[in-house]
């Protein structure tokens, strides 16, 4: 009689406790709320029904570096994780066929780190998640108008940037997103119209109306924009200069190309006006015999390159994503049988000094008052 074949029994899939709770820690310290979440799925890492581990390459980014796990920082958020209370219910909910209900302490701590580092989506997600968003939210306004009751514009400039971040976009599909700011967008509503006369566009309106539509557009949200209305003038400037310096960086790039392309703008508007007066075949055809260069070099040094065929509105929109601000200071004009954007300014304007976009000589593509 043949022997009797044994029967290989499955192996159990054992997770450490130990790389359970420094994979939740590095999630938390780092306020990352996919990481945080996926750590809960049904095949996560961390599960022993899951056939997922730690130490395959495509999940070895869920654990701290050894210099992250010796700081202090993690350290303390390990400590968190591993209180009594808060260390059962994850073990509890790793255990249960069902999707797990996050701990909250950790959810609140995971926001709160998000909100220092800048992860502003991902601290709204945390926050909606304990329905503590809201809340939030007007509290770091409350502060910001705290600080700029007290002269401190860096700091509530930083505190309507941490509001308008926490902002949720409830009719988002399929479910209800962290609202992102869309300049792309929002540009192309601003210059959806072409102006009839240079004093239709919005960069030519008065200092009043256009601060106001300025900080509407850089905080992304019209109603926590209205909460300045009341701040004077000179408040509300310095609000737009510091709020598109956090906004962007390489501001002072754009500016500088700005008002180079101020004097490119300039020097088209007096050979246009020699052109009109010689009276050519076509005002086209007298820019490519006598003018030289092409007006399209103008949208094209705004952004620092060229777009191949490049339409005004996709110079526009490209702008608008790496300089948000600047499209607050531009205009669609027609020349020849083209349309381009060039700078257009109110001379007198404060905003315009405060961002540094004022040319050197007054003459230039701006709108008198």
């Amino acid at each position: 009689m043949a022997a009797q074949r044994k029967t290989a029994q499955p192996v159990e899939k054992v997770v450490s406790s130990e790389t359970i709770a420094h994979a939740i820690a590095k999630a938390v310290l780092e306020g990352d709320i996919v990481n945080f979440r996926l750590l809960f799925l049904p095949f996560s890492p961390a599960r022993t029904s899951s056939t997922e581990r730690f130490d395959v390459p495509k999940y070895r980014y869920l654990l701290p570096s050894r210099e992250m796990a010796a700081s202090a920082e993690f350290q303390r958020a390990l400590h968190k994780v591993t209180e009594a209370e808060t260390w059962r219910h994850i073990e509890n909910e790793l255990r249960a066929l069902r999707p797990a209900q996050l701990p909250w302490q950790l959810l609140l701590e995971l926001g709160d780190n998000a909100v220092r580092h800048g992860k502003y989506t991902s601290a709204a997600q945390a926050y909606e998640s304990l329905r503590v968003r809201g809340r939030m939210q007007e509290e770091f306004l409350r502060q910001a108008d705290d600080a700029l009751d007290a002269g401190d514009i860096p700091r509530a400039a930083h505190g309507y940037l941490v509001a308008t971040g926490l902002a949720y976009n409830y009719a988002a599909f399929p479910e209800p997103l962290p609202a992102v700011p869309d300049f792309q967008t929002r540009a192309l509503m601003i210059h959806g119209e072409y102006p009839v006369t240079p004093d239709q566009c919005f960069a030519a309106q008065d200092t009043e109306p256009f601060v106001r539509g300025g900080l509407a557009y850089l905080l992304a949200d019209n109603a926590i924009a209205a909460r300045l209305d009341k701040r004077p003038i000179e408040v509300r400037i310095a609000m737009l200069q510091e709020i598109n310096r956090r906004r962007d960086p390489d501001w002072d790039v754009f500016a500088r190309r700005y008002r180079e392309a101020c004097a490119m703008a300039t020097a088209l508007g007096k050979r246009l006006e020699q052109a009109s007066r010689s009276r050519p075949i076509t005002l086209e055809e007298e820019i490519a015999a006598q003018l030289g260069e092409d007006p399209k070099q103008i949208p094209a040094h705004l952004l620092g390159r060229v777009i191949e065929n490049g339409a005004w509105w996709q110079y526009l929109k490209e702008l608008a994503y790496e300089h948000p601000a600047g499209v607050l200071f531009l205009a669609r004009q027609v020349v020849g049988s083209d349309e381009i954007l060039i700078p257009r300014f109110r001379a007198e304007s404060s905003a315009l000094k405060a961002l540094g976009l004022a040319p050197e000589s007054s003459a230039g593509p701006g709108v008198d008052a």
